[in-house]
Order: structure tokens, then sequence, then C-alpha cells
């Protein structure tokens, strides 16, 4: 009985041993086989997205591009592509917002998005237009934030000098927000060599940085050529005031007088130009002054120098 039982006892356990062998192998390959494929799957979907997503970034549809990668960051958080392309699809979602809360709150999504894009990959293929882009986020955010737009820029600047080739025009506005304006005009100054027709934008705020500089030739050269050659009425009116400003005090009154007629004769009713032919006019004529300073505030009755000049 007893070699019976032990017999019995010897096969149950050597029964359980086969189990063993059997099910443990197939445990710890399970165990690493489901989370195998679930990974293959993931990356499967991913990459589906991401080619989805860049067709529908070759069609400018940057909403779509912007949903696609909030997607594939559903997924992977840390994914390096995603992460650019919610960056760049916020800014250009961004410079389509009419209100400017929306437009910053996009901008706030862009750089966040693009600076952890950096901290995943600091060698990354594309770091250069990802520093390009936050640049410029960073410009659209405001004064305050020029030195971080400028430290972006120049970085994308240097490692691809002969691309991008806005980047000193936005350097040029962006050293004269930090008050940097010799560089301001340097930067002008490499912009203007670009074959395409320089912006108002440009050929002002390159005037702005001479003046302050107290080089107010080089800012007449600047503001003649953008009154000339502008086809937008603000832009030629900013340029003629500066003008008259630069002629008058230079001695040049007849001159400053010929500019501030000819932004009167563009019929925008504009105060400024009045308020300021009334200060060429006081200096023989007070009474003819006095028309031209009532005429300005018939415009704009805010104007405070006007209001001051009559007493008001």
């Amino acid at each position: 009985m007893f070699r019976q039982k032990s017999y019995l006892g010897s096969k149950h356990h050597n029964n359980f041993l086969r189990i063993l062998f059997v099910v443990i192998p197939m445990v710890v390959i399970a165990g690493i086989a489901i989370p195998l494929i679930v990974i293959i799957q993931r990356n499967n979907t991913i990459r589906m997205i991401q080619k989805n997503l860049i067709q529908h970034w070759e069609n400018g549809d940057y909403e779509t591009v912007f949903d696609l990668s909030n997607q594939v960051l559903k997924i992977k958080p840390l994914d390096y592509f995603a992460l650019m392309m919610r960056g760049f699809s916020s800014y250009h979602r961004a410079l389509a917002q009419i209100h400017n809360e929306e437009m910053l709150n996009s901008i706030d999504t862009c750089i966040w998005s693009l600076r952890k894009a950096l901290l995943i990959k600091e060698n990354g293929a594309n770091n250069t237009t990802i520093r390009y882009m936050l640049g410029k986020a960073y410009y659209y955010k405001g004064e305050s934030f020029a030195d971080l737009a400028v430290k972006f820029l120049e970085k994308a600047h240097n490692t691809a000098p002969d691309t991008m080739q806005d980047i000193p025009a936005y350097l040029g506005v962006l050293y004269a927000r930090l008050r940097d304006y010799r560089r301001s005009v340097d930067a002008f100054a490499q912009a203007l060599k670009q074959p395409e027709k320089p912006s108002d934008v440009l050929l002002l705020s390159a005037a702005r940085s001479y003046i302050e500089l107290g080089e107010p030739e080089q800012a007449k050269a600047y503001l003649v050529r953008c009154a000339e050659t502008s086809n937008d009425v603000h832009s030629i009116v900013t340029a003629r005031l500066l003008l008259a400003t630069i002629l008058k005090n230079t001695g040049d009154r007849a001159g400053a007088e010929a500019q501030l007629t000819a932004v009167i004769d563009l019929n925008v009713e504009n105060g400024e130009a009045y308020y300021q032919l009334g200060e060429l006019y006081a200096v023989k004529d007070m009474a003819k002054a006095r028309t031209q300073w009532y005429k300005a505030l018939q415009i704009d009755p805010t104007h405070k120098q006007a209001r001051a000049k009559l007493g008001i």
C-alpha cells in the first residue's frame, strides 16, 4: 500500500512539473508578446496618423494637423514629431485668430510644444526650424519677450544663414525693442539686401532706428522710399509725418510743410498732420496756427497737444 501511494504521489508530482514546464513558458511568452503586440499596434497607429498629418500639413490644413498631433500625443506624450507639428500648426492657427487673447493662447501652445520637443531631442534634425518658429512666436508675445525671440532667431540664423531669409527683418525690429539700435540698423541693412521688395514695416522700422541713433539722413532715405513705393495709405501717412518732423528739426520748414500738405491731400482726416502744420505756422502767424489746431480737434477731439495749445 505504501509503495502504491508513493507511486501515485510521484506520478502527481511529475504531472505537476510537466504542467509547470508548459504553463510557465506560456505565461512568460504571453507576458512578453502581449505588450509587444500592443506596442506594435500603437506604433502602427502613430505611423498612420503621422502619414495623414503630413498630407494635411502640405495642404495647409493647420486645424487638422493640430487635431492629429494631439491624437498622437495622447498615445505617446513625448513624441518629438507630434510635438513639433503641434507647435507649427499652433503658430499658424495663432496668426489666423481675430481676437488677441485667442491668438496669444495659440502662441503659448506653440511655445510649450516646441520647447518640449527641443528638450526631447537636443540635436534633432528639425531643431533649426523649431528655433526659427520659437523666435517668431516670442516675437508675437510682445516687447517683454524680445530677448527670448532674439535668442532663438539668432541660433536659427547662425545654423542656417542662407535660409529663413526673413530672420534679419525680425531681428531688426527686436533689437529696436531692446533699444539696441546699432544692431537694429545692421539687421535691417541685411534684410534690405534681399531680392524681394522690402515691406513697409521694414522700411519704417529701419527709419525709426536711425532716428533713435540720431542719424536723420539715413532715416529720410527709408521714409522717402516708403512714401514713394507703398500702396498702403496708412504707411504713406506714417512715413510723411516722420519726414515732416525730421525736416522741421533740421530747419527745412518748407519741406516739412510739403509733407504735411501731402498727408492732408490724401483725405485721410489725420489730426496729427493739422497739429504739426499749426506748429509750423505758429512761428509767424498764430491765427493761422490756431485754425490748424481747431481742425486737428475736429478730427480728433482727444488730441492732447492741440487742446493744450488752444487752452481747452
